[in-house]
């Protein structure tokens, strides 16, 4: 049976993902290269959050870190304009490696375009696909990222971590907010108080 053009795309996807140097162990004890599991975990949360998003919103949520590790924070300045300006960079070149691929895939411009508008970010808070990424992106970053990265920064006081779970919070939909307190996702248990208090 021949491949769907959603097959055929998902399958570039992961493949240009699988080149990832970086290899990550899941909660399994399996590795992976570091963006295929983060982008397999997204396509779980969204599966699980919005199951029945569309084609192009799948296809989205799968490359939102599109080969990552070729645009490597230490080629900016390491001040807050050289962070705006990667992540301003990043946001376009993961758009366009998508882009390319849905293309290779088979899909047309308007398609290609819908989803790059995602993964580009544009329009979060008013255009609905692009909210409903970054619910995805906040809810896997909560699930599955959040204990890691208090891990590596000791030196973050309470008030600082406070702020972290208040912005990550701020930026999800009402519908997402519910989701990640309705038990649907893992929330991690030694920063559970420091939750709590963040969204009292």
């Amino acid at each position: 049976m021949s491949q769907s053009i959603f097959e055929k795309a998902i399958s570039l996807i992961d493949a240009a993902n699988s080149e990832d140097p970086n290899q990550e162990t899941d909660e399994q004890g399996k590795t992976w290269p570091k963006e295929l599991l983060y982008s397999h975990r997204m396509s779980d949360v969204l599966q699980r959050f919005a199951p029945e998003a569309d084609d192009i919103c799948k296809l989205a949520i799968r490359s939102q870190h599109i080969q990552r590790w070729k645009s490597p924070r230490s080629d900016y300045p390491m001040d807050r304009i050289g962070y705006l300006k990667w992540r301003t960079d990043l946001y376009k070149f993961h758009a366009d490696t998508m882009g390319e691929l849905m293309t290779q895939a088979g899909y047309g411009i308007n398609e290609v375009e819908r989803a790059k508008k995602m993964v580009g970010k544009k329009g979060i808070k008013s255009n609905s696909d692009t909210q409903l990424l970054e619910d995805v992106v906040d809810l896997t970053f909560i699930e599955y990222y959040l204990l890691a990265f208090a891990a590596r920064h000791p030196e973050y006081s309470e008030e600082k971590w406070i702020e972290i779970i208040q912005k990550t919070w701020k930026k999800m939909s009402a519908k997402g907010q519910q989701f990640a307190l309705s038990g649907a996702i893992k929330l991690p248990e030694p920063l559970l108080p420091l939750i709590n208090k963040a969204l009292a």
